[in-house]
């Protein structure tokens, strides 16, 4: 089938039922997005969406065929199609009648094509046969749609079809599905149609003349002549003056003898073949003759030379009587050519099948099948070897033009899809480079970047920082491959990734087997001590997972915290950074490099922030510290109220139901971060801690969009060595 069809069933499903129901049925189907027009298309696609559409929808095939059908004859009038189905027929019997030479037409631009075939019977009920022939098996119930819509809305008539009769014909192709519909007509009048009907002049004259009857009726006393037409008001009511034409009937004239040579016949007919019941050819024009050569020895039987191209039906002349009112379309037998005419293209007539009754004989009227002048020139045949009233000479010429306007239309539409998955790529890739983006910077500032404005820096009155860094790391590089620290680098820092997301801190950098980050920035939150908190205590649970590649134990880490104010920007052109600055982050840095494996050390202002919080802590007293002398300095060892589970963002279980639910709390809020690193699949789904005191809405909002990753922080932060 032509991608015509298939583009009118998405446009079906997609119109109806919703783009996301589209994309699960090709999905399904296993076909692709889009189809283009004259592009031809297997059968098992089209087959192969009808069945997962039934199964989808939970619909019937027929239901479904039927709907397909009358959305496919709506679908053809949107596209241009309506005028030449308008101009088909006068009535319903007519229009299903030319619907074979519609097809005929269609098959100059759409040469593929492999219509079904029409045939229709009148009843004397009223009522008529149609009989459907086709080579594709399934797929009868499409024919009510069409017929129907095409009805209702041309002819304003409602049809009732019924299948009276299902058989497979043994044709010259193989099996042929022959279903035969029982037509039935009713009228349809809108309202407004009866309205009009019922104020006609006709309709009122004559219930005042029905009126008049019965007042005649009840007064029986009184005598009423009728008023008598005058003679030449009834004359002037059958025939128009002047030029004899009957206007109520006609009755074509025929001459006694026919007035016309058998010579001139057939050179005025040049393509004509006369036939009888057992196809033995008794005349035939010159132009045919010409290109057959044989038929000149009358006699011959047709079927030798020609077979029968459409409809696919046997060369008897009860098929051809079947048909008699589709075109046919006859093709030359290349076994019966002359030997130099074999490399020649096979010619093809197209005509009218006539019986003569009288002669007992078949008349065939037609022409040659030509598309365009290239055709005619591989046949070695020129314009004037047809008859001048022969409009195939100008369908030819036209023909020719509509190709190549087709040919424009499918390079363009070939050109819009490429440019259709072009731009899907683009997008998709833009996704990855903004995701990239928003992993080095902020998603505020990357945004404001991207617009060329100038990010100002922004001072954070109160925030906390946490430092972290692997003990002993110097003498594990010294004693294994690169690549197994890369690999134990990388296992610790998706994890620490992982927990990023659940307890909403932002992640600064990463130097090495140092780890870097900050809550309360860049979206202030007052809940900032406790966030950076919890994320320590996960980190110091999650590094027991990493395993040391020299001993085989789990690593250790020191962690400290610092709580004070930093001044936060962007930095660079080349390769922005979203620095922090102020002496806040030296304190932190201090606290990390003076603390003690697997133990999170506080200074006291982190430990004044986290007081009344929950957490328990216990006194490590005064040190020195590097470049800031003694510092009073605390330990922090675990939160009171928060499980390992929900510190870890583990899925808890349901003790009533037994089934994994995601910890939530009513109270407070739960913000996560779009964007944060994931963690793996095959990593434990993280959840979002809970923080009573969380930001405004507006800082929340602000917040889902951040989150930044910095390949190298050399001289982002100051650090008394």
């Amino acid at each position: 089938m032509y991608g015509f069809i298939n583009t009118c069933l998405k446009s079906l499903v997609v119109e109806k039922y919703g783009e996301e129901t589209w994309e699960k049925l090709r999905l399904q189907a296993g076909v692709q997005d889009s189809f283009l027009t004259f592009e031809v298309y297997k059968d098992e696609i089209t087959m192969q969406l009808i069945d997962k559409a039934c199964k989808i929808l939970g619909v019937p095939a027929d239901m479904v065929l039927r709907e397909f059908g009358e959305y496919f004859f709506e679908f053809c009038k949107r596209s241009g199609y309506d005028h030449m189905l308008r101009t088909l027929g006068g009535n319903l019997y007519e229009f299903i009648e030319n619907l074979d030479a519609l097809h005929s037409y269609l098959s100059l631009s759409y040469q593929e094509m492999n219509a079904p075939s029409f045939r229709v019977e009148k009843n004397e009920d009223g009522s008529m046969h149609l009989h459907y022939y086709s080579d594709r098996r399934g797929l009868c119930h499409i024919v009510p749609g069409i017929i129907g819509a095409a009805a209702l809305d041309f002819f304003n008539i409602e049809l009732s079809m019924e299948i009276v009769n299902q058989t497979e014909e043994e044709e010259r192709t193989g099996k042929k599905e022959h279903i035969v519909f029982l037509v039935t007509q009713n009228p349809v009048f809108s309202y407004k149609e009866r309205n009009e009907f019922s104020s006609s002049p006709q309709y009122v004259a004559e219930s005042q003349d029905l009126e008049k009857a019965k007042n005649t009726v009840r007064d029986r006393g009184s005598s009423v002549c009728p008023v008598k037409k005058s003679h030449w008001k009834t004359v002037r009511g059958i025939i128009t003056l002047g030029r004899g034409k009957l206007l109520r009937g006609f009755d074509p004239v025929y001459p006694k003898s026919l007035w016309i040579d058998t010579k001139t016949f057939c050179n005025g007919l040049p393509f004509h073949m006369v036939f009888d019941k057992e196809l033995r050819v008794k005349q035939a024009g010159v132009s045919i003759q010409k290109i057959v050569p044989g038929l000149q020895n009358m006699g011959i039987c047709l079927d030798h030379y020609f077979s029968i191209v459409h409809p696919e039906v046997p060369f008897t002349i009860s098929s051809i009587q079947k048909f008699i009112n589709s075109q046919f379309v006859f093709q030359t037998r290349r076994e019966m050519m002359p030997e130099s005419w074999k490399q020649r293209p096979m010619l093809e007539l197209r005509g009218q099948m006539i019986w003569m009754e009288s002669l007992q004989c078949m008349l065939y009227l037609c022409s040659p099948l030509l598309r365009t002048l290239h055709e005619l020139e591989e046949r070695q045949m020129h314009i004037a070897d047809i008859a001048p009233h022969d409009v195939t000479r100008d369908l030819i010429l036209l023909n020719q033009q509509r190709l190549a306007e087709m040919e424009l239309s499918n390079q363009l539409e070939r050109k819009k899809e490429e440019l259709r998955i072009l731009s899907k790529h683009l997008e998709e890739e833009k996704k990855k480079t903004e995701a990239l983006l928003y992993a080095m910077l902020p998603q505020h500032v990357a945004n404001q970047l991207k617009e060329g404005k100038r990010v100002e820096a922004g001072e954070f009155k109160e925030c906390t920082i946490l430092f972290s860094d692997v003990v002993t790391f110097t003498n594990i590089c010294a004693q294994c491959e690169p690549i197994q620290i890369v690999l134990m680098l990388n296992s610790m820092y998706l994890r620490f990734d992982r927990l990023t997301t659940v307890h909403d801190v932002y992640k600064v950098e990463t130097i090495g087997d140092a780890y870097m980050v900050v809550g309360g920035v860049p979206v202030p939150v007052s809940t900032h001590a406790e966030r950076v908190a919890n994320f320590a205590l996960g980190m110091i649970i999650a590094a027991k997972g990493v395993q040391n590649p020299v001993s085989g134990n789990p690593i250790q880490i020191r962690v400290g915290i610092h709580t004070g104010p930093v001044l936060a920007g962007v930095v660079g052109e080349k390769m922005p950074r979203y620095c922090l600055f102020g002496d806040t982050v030296n304190i932190a840095s201090r606290m990390e490099s003076h603390g003690v494996p697997s133990k999170i050390h506080l200074s006291s202002s982190a430990y004044q922030c986290l007081k009344y919080k929950n957490f328990e802590m216990t006194e490590r007293g005064e040190i020195e510290v590097k470049g800031k002398g003694k510092m009073h300095t605390y330990f922090l060892i675990r939160n009171k109220t928060a499980t390992e589970n929900e510190i870890m963002g583990m899925p808890m279980k349901d003790l009533d139901s037994g089934h994994e639910s995601v910890q939530s709390i009513q109270e407070g809020r739960t913000e996560t971060i779009p964007g944060r690193t994931q963690p793996e699949k095959d990593q434990t789904p993280a959840i979002a801690m809970k923080y009573t005191d969380g930001p405004t809405d507006e800082q929340n909002s602000l917040k889902r969009r951040n989150q930044a990753k910095i390949a190298d922080l050399t001289g982002s932060y100051l650090v008394t060595i």
